[in-house]
């Protein structure tokens, strides 16, 4: 008998399973289907010894300390700066947008002012955007969306921006100044050793309350183990049987392309394949990006490696990215939600089970709020290993 079974061992599972087992000194068994822990936070040394994101790139950032201070338990920080560009037209453009890529788009030196004034004549006169296509044409006009947001969202969601939630463009910042920072949080860091080591330091901080069984699936576990209470943090959709119709998520697949340091120099090349950390292809490539997670990490090596993303439908022979925020969906996901409150004993918990698009320190923040108000008032059983 355990005391609660956590299902899915990547960054919400691992969070509540560390509390649990710290906190209150339950006995706690956490599963994935998967081999490894970390979900799609995982991350591997390469052929090379060059550490590799194998899900796609993996940017912690926040503005909460109380979130850095947490994580900083289980690991220490390579503070990093992710730099992004957008190649379109035969060239790299600045990207996000800013006063840069207005610089680009002029071909001279311009103001804050006047691209403040430019995006004043070109935006659309949107005052309630509706969707994420009328998000971007009230913000930056059509030859931006066009140029950089468009195609790339089509490739990404396979779907046309106008059919999909204002918060999918929204997400990307518009400045007007020369700041190219690809996000604002002000903490922008990187586990200096891996999140891979930061989720075994999890695990170890647990002893012996966390039994950790991998590659097991929870419709072969649920029928297996006993246990008080159930973390659940797979699509919601499908712990119901899919019994309202089945919600989509998008999903996709890697291609990983090491170079040693004798491939770079065949090229020309030195130490880096590409000259950013991150390119967006917004044009007519299968792929939407090709990350060079080097960059970020710093690591001391002559080789490299990138990481290709090729947008896919989800099935049951790959996995769950992305909750698609259309209309249908979320009015569905509601009809999902209204069971769940109702399920005795179980807690849903992460991007899949709650449907949202979130990001690393929010699937943290909601780990930690959801065990403080649901479990931290319940009687120790344990003593605590973790103050």
């Amino acid at each position: 008998m355990y005391d609660a079974m956590v299902v899915g061992a990547g960054l919400s599972g691992l969070v509540m399973a560390e509390r649990l087992c710290s906190q209150l000194g339950w006995r706690c068994l956490l599963i994935d289907r998967r081999e490894h822990l970390g979900g799609n936070c995982h991350d591997a040394p390469d052929p090379n010894g060059v550490l590799t994101h194998l899900y796609g790139p993996h940017y912690f950032r926040t503005n909460t300390p109380e979130l850095v201070n947490y994580l900083s338990r289980f690991t220490a920080w390579h503070r990093t700066r992710y730099a992004v560009r957008s190649f379109t037209g035969g060239r790299y453009w600045s990207f996000p947008i800013n006063l840069k890529t207005f610089e680009q788009l002029l071909g001279r030196e311009s103001s804050q002012d006047e691209f403040s004034r430019w995006l004043d004549e070109h935006k659309l006169p949107i005052t309630e955007p509706q969707n994420s296509e009328e998000v971007m044409l009230a913000s930056v006009g059509v030859e931006f969306y066009e140029k950089f947001f468009k195609g790339y969202t089509q490739k990404q969601w396979n779907k046309e921006p106008r059919s999909l939630h204002p918060s999918v463009c929204g997400r990307i910042p518009v400045r007007t100044t020369r700041d190219d920072g690809y996000v604002d949080e002000s903490f922008q860091a990187l586990p200096q050793d891996g999140y891979t080591a930061m989720f075994e330091r999890m695990v170890d901080t647990c002893g012996a309350n966390l039994e950790v069984r991998l590659g097991l699936d929870f419709c072969q576990a649920k029928d297996t183990f006993s246990y008080r209470h159930l973390i659940y943090t797979g699509p919601i959709d499908e712990y119901f049987q899919v019994c309202y119709g089945r919600l989509e998520y998008r999903s996709l697949r890697f291609e990983v392309e090491s170079h040693s340091a004798r491939s770079l120099a065949q090229q020309g090349k030195s130490g880096f394949w590409q000259p950013y950390l991150q390119v967006n292809y917004p044009n007519s490539e299968q792929y939407t990006r090709i990350v060079e997670i080097k960059h970020a990490t710093s690591q001391n090596t002559p080789h490299t490696n990138l990481v290709r993303e090729y947008p896919q439908d989800y099935t049951q022979d790959n996995e769950p990215y992305y909750p698609v925020p259309t209309d249908r969906n979320l009015a569905l996901y509601k009809k999902y939600a209204a069971l769940a409150a109702e399920e005795k004993g179980t807690t849903f918990l992460g991007r899949l089970a709650t449907y949202a698009y979130l990001n690393m320190d929010q699937a943290v923040a909601l780990a930690l709020e959801t065990f403080s108000a649901k479990f931290s008032a319940q009687p120790q059983q344990r003593k605590p290993r973790l103050a």
